[in-house]
This record gives structure tokens, C-alpha cells and sequence, in this order.
């Protein structure tokens, strides 16, 4: 799996540094232009993640503070886009803050498993609600009628996926390959309890209040996303409507996970992006600088939260030899 990692970010900074070459040193003048006002973009994207945290906290059986429910999110997100895991690795750390802030850890399994299940069907209303947008802007009909089938297409995988996890006890059925996936302390924080994981993700499921709260919160942090890109086109010298955003951040995002495999998205985001825009007269150089400027965001606000996290891991770990060595 790693090399199949290697081989996919090697394969996409390739196709990023030919696209950027491709185009040449046009692709930095708009970025140029506007200037440091896109550094606002960072402190914006809070909204998104407050959100998200909100619709997690639906599935979450015990009261989490909002703040520490907030930095919890905001260190899985850093995670799946700035480190090589697949968009796993963030899930599993959460779970795992999530159990050291109070939530036993049977529950705060259950609730990540659910949100992350949740998080596909609420993408999928998301892109639904993109390319009918795209449908209202666009003159051809070919792309959006690929993009329909894609979509019909992938609709009963989720169907089926929650079926399993509803029905199928999954994780008791996969112990051995969850244990080798979620690794020996993930293992100890579960204690062999995967019967009860796969009890507590039906009842989540079943509690239809809980994940329609959940879905809102979510479709609600997904639009706030598309604000992110309204205004970052803006201040880039090229304004568009709302729903030529929310084409734009619902296919690119839709891209993205659905290509999982490619660490950060690199290569997938910048295509998507001139594919897309092409169709709604965004011209590639316009579109690489939005990409530039999105990946710029994601470091800007990833950073903070993964160093707090390796600080927050640091202090634990000393504290666990400090009462090791009282012993």
C-alpha cells in the first residue's frame, strides 16, 4: 500500500509541475495581483470546520466541548490533506482524541465511522446540487450527462455500504484485518470490543435525528467551502456567481475523494479545476492560480493544527514516562 502511495504522489506532483510548466508564469500573475488580501482565506475556513464539528457532535453521545471538538477537526482535516494516509490516518487520530477527551472509546469509533459515512452521502447531495448547477450555466450537455451517470453509478455503493454497516456487523465479521488497518493502539483502545462498535454504529444509524442533523451540518460546512472559492476567484481578478462556485468546489472536492489514493490530491484538484472551469470560461491559467491558492489555504491552516497536535502528543508522551518512572 505505501508503494502504491509513492507511486500515486510521484505520478501527481509529476502532472502538477507539467501543468504548471505547460502554462507558464501567467499562472502566478493573478495571485500576484491580489495580493496579501488572500491570506484572509486561512482564518475563513474556520467557518467550514466549525460546522463539520457541529454535525460530529450530533453523533457524539456525550457533550464535547465545542472548542476541543473544533481542534479535533481541525487536526483530522490537516491531517488527510497535508499527510500521505489515504484520508484514513486523520479518522483514526480523531477517534483517538476524541476517547482522551471523556468519550468512551467504543462510541467515539462509532461516531467517527458514522460521520465518515455520513460525509459521503452529504458530498454526493453536495456534487447532486453542483451539477444542477453546472446544468443551469453550462451550454453542453455531454460532461454534465458523464458526470450524471457517475453519480447514478456510485449511489448504491453507498447504499451498500450503509446496509453493511447497518445489518452486516462489519467489524466483528473483519476483526483481523481492522486490527492491522487501525494498528496496536487503536487495538487497545477498542479491547477486542467490535461487537459492541458494530452495535453502537447501528444504533447511530438507526437514529435517523441524529444523521439528518448531522447531513444539514455537513451540506452547510460543503456550501461554506464554496464561499472560500466565490471569494478567492474574486480576489484573483475574475469574479463569478455563487453557483459557478459551488460547481467548482463540489466536483473538485467530489475528484478528490474519489481518487483517494493520490496523497493531498495533487494533480487531481489542478485538473478537475481546468477541466471544470473550461466549461464555465475560466481559462486554465485562472484555474491553477485558484488551485495555488486553495493548496496555499490548506497549509496555512493545516500547519498550526498539525504542529498542535505534535505538541499535544509530545506532552502526553512525557507525561506517560514522567509517571512510568514514579513507579
Amino acid at each position: 500500500m505505501r508503494l502504491t502511495f509513492r507511486i500515486a504522489l510521484l505520478a501527481g506532483l509529476a502532472l502538477l509541475i507539467g501543468l504548471i510548466a505547460y502554462e507558464g508564469t501567467a499562472i502566478f500573475t493573478p495571485i500576484e495581483r491580489a495580493g496579501w488580501v488572500l491570506l484572509w482565506l486561512a482564518p475563513l475556513h474556520a467557518l467550514p470546520i466549525l460546522l463539520d464539528s457541529r454535525g460530529w457532535q450530533a453523533l457524539i453521545p456525550q457533550r464535547v466541548k465545542p472548542g476541543r471538538l473544533f481542534w479535533i477537526a481541525a487536526v483530522r482535516e490537516a491531517i488527510n490533506r497535508l499527510l500521505p494516509v489515504a484520508n484514513i490516518g486523520g479518522e483514526l487520530v480523531g477517534i483517538r482524541l476524541l476517547a482522551a477527551s471523556g468519550v468512551e472509546g467504543v462510541r467515539a469509533a462509532a461516531s467517527v465511522t458514522t460521520e465518515v459515512l455520513l460525509t459521503l452521502f452529504s458530498q454526493y447531495l453536495f456534487v447532486l446540487i453542483g451539477v444542477t448547477c453546472l446544468l443551469s450555466l453550462s451550454g453542453t450537455v455531454h460532461s454534465e450527462n458523464a458526470v450524471l451517470i457517475g453519480l447514478a453509478a456510485f449511489l448504491p455503493v453507498i447504499v451498500a455500504l450503509a446496509a453493511l454497516l447497518h445489518y452486516g456487523s462489519l467489524f466483528e465479521r473483519l476483526e483481523r484485518v481492522a486490527v492491522r488497518m487501525l494498528g496496536e493502539e487503536m487495538l487497545r483502545l477498542l479491547n477486542g470490543k467490535w461487537t459492541a462498535l458494530d452495535a453502537a454504529i447501528r444504533a447511530l444509524i438507526g437514529d435517523w435525528t441524529r444523521w439528518v442533523r448531522t447531513i444539514l451540518w455537513q451540506v452547510a460546512g460543503l456550501a461554506a467551502g464554496a464561499v472560500e472559492t466565490w471569494l478567492a476567484l474574486r480576489w484573483l481578478g475574475h469574479p463569478v456567481g455563487f453557483e459557478t462556485a459551488i460547481v467548482l468546489e463540489s466536483l473538485t472536492q467530489a475528484a478528490r475523494n474519489f481518487i483517494f489514493v493520490v496523497p493531498a490530491g495533487i494533480g487531481v484538484q489542478e485538473l478537475t479545476l481546468i477541466g471544470i472551469g473550461s466549461l464555465l470560461g475560466i481559462d486554465p491559467q485562472m484555474a491553477l492560480a485558484l488551485s495555488l491558492t486553495k493548496r496555499m489555504r490548506e497549509i496555512l491552516f493545516g500547519t498550526p493544527a498539525l504542529l498542535s497536535w505534535y505538541w499535544s502528543e509530545g506532552r502526553r508522551e512525557l507525561q506517560h514516562v514522567r509517571g512510568s518512572s514514579r513507579l
